[in-house]
């Protein structure tokens, strides 16, 4: 597939979405380029703004299969990935397979459930992947984790471990709408009568597949790399940072970028495109030092001073 395809295929997705989700298309369209790249999204944001809906309804527009985990206290690993059960007619082990063989898996509201049932995606999110009773299975072909908390509501939950959250290629926020936008939610909602909203599928698995592959094929320049390894090391330096990105988050950065290149219809990837996926692609991958952390100081705010202070690469003649 070419990037024009991509590109086109990925506005069609976007505007079907759109139907569904009202003056949020910044939003949508990063998720659209997490899809791309192949990672896994943490939304993190208030009850009742619709991530679990932007996660069904981008499913359903990309023609992918959908399930959905309630993580509880009492949810078992298990629950997720599946088990063998005893089949009394042949006297056989069969694996009953979990929602976690899908393409999309919304975990919702991921922090209520231990660590023990948390670290049953590792596997997943990493390797595409499940390991069971010794015998590993391969997950359907694309697989994306989209997983939700609240901010508020500690009693009760289990904070994810840096080891995860670094998993997620990007942490978004979908906040709340303006008043017109509020007023817009009313008006579909009253006019269609009903909670379901007509989607259409623009797209197939095989399709997603071959725009990824396209992604992939997008030109990084040298200098193009270099300045996403000095943005990333210079996390690890700042003085409010106790631990700064990884290499995961330069890879996070990388991919991300080629991903906006192809949305914008180029083979090739530009500083913006880096600059513009950087926040949502390494935030959530810092850990402040007690003071910064206390005053009440944003990663995101420690990411915007990087990008003010590491030297943009130069255009070539």
């Amino acid at each position: 597939m070419k990037i024009d395809e991509v590109a086109r295929n990925c506005r069609g997705i976007r505007t079907e979405v759109a139907k569904a989700i009202v003056e949020k298309d910044a939003v949508i369209e990063q998720l659209t380029l997490a899809f791309l790249a192949g990672g896994h999204v943490l939304f993190e944001d208030y009850p009742g703004l619709a991530k679990t809906l932007m996660a069904n309804t981008f499913s359903r527009t990309i023609g992918c299969d959908f399930k959905r985990v309630q993580f509880t206290p009492d949810l078992l690993p298990a629950d997720i990935t599946g088990t063998f059960v005893l089949n009394r007619s042949t006297s056989q082990f069969e694996l009953r397979k979990g929602p976690i063989f899908t393409n999309v898996l919304l975990a919702d509201e991921i922090n209520r459930a231990p660590p023990k049932t948390q670290s049953a995606l590792l596997e997943a999110m990493q390797e595409f992947q499940v390991t069971l009773e010794g015998e590993t299975h391969k997950l359907p072909k694309p697989f994306m984790v989209i997983a939700t908390q609240n901010p508020i509501e500690y009693e009760g939950t289990y904070p994810l471990p840096e080891a995860q959250i670094d998993r997620f290629l990007m942490r978004l926020t979908i906040g709340y709408p303006s008043s017109s936008g509020e007023a817009e939610i009313l008006k579909r909602r009253r006019t269609r009568r009903t909670d379901e909203v007509a989607i259409s599928c623009v797209s197939t698995p095989a399709q997603i597949l071959e725009m990824q592959a396209a992604v992939e094929t997008v030109h990084v320049d040298d200098d193009i790399e270099k300045y996403i390894v000095s943005i990333v090391q210079e996390t690890r330096k700042h003085g409010q940072v106790e631990v700064g990105a990884s290499p995961r988050g330069s890879l996070a950065l990388m991919k991300l970028a080629q991903a906006r290149a192809a949305l914008a219809g180029r083979d090739f990837v530009l500083p913006d495109d880096v600059k513009d996926v950087a926040v949502p692609a390494l935030a959530h991958r810092l850990i402040l030092k007690p003071d910064p952390w206390i005053k009440g100081i944003k990663p995101k705010v420690i990411i915007d001073k990087v990008l003010a202070t590491v030297p943009v690469p130069k255009a070539r003649s």
